[in-house]
């Protein structure tokens, strides 16, 4: 079995999607299982500050048990908005 998990992110990611997030985040940061979680960002086209804050979170909680956060499929938009806000110093960013 691997020891990576892939969560989808929705195509619109703002707080309404707060309660959905953090419950999947935070069941696959506490499988023992788990080395690496890969955010898909294929589908998203809208992510405001209150993603940045989730995503933030999670990595937080991530980095305190030795996971691995990658975002991977950021396009146009959502792919500028991380960059500007400079989540290439936290995540690792792949296309």
């Amino acid at each position: 079995m691997s020891d990576s998990r892939t969560m989808a992110i929705p195509e619109r990611f703002d707080f309404n999607q707060h309660k959905t997030f953090t419950e999947q985040s935070n069941q696959l940061i506490q499988d023992e299982q788990v080395k690496t979680v890969i955010l898909d960002f294929s589908r998203t086209s809208y992510l405001d500050s209150s993603a940045l804050g989730m995503l933030v979170l999670m990595k937080k909680k991530a980095k305190a048990k030795a996971i691995n956060t990658i975002i991977r499929g950021a396009k146009d938009n959502a792919k500028d908005i991380l960059l500007i806000a400079n989540f290439n110093q936290l995540f690792e960013i792949q296309d």
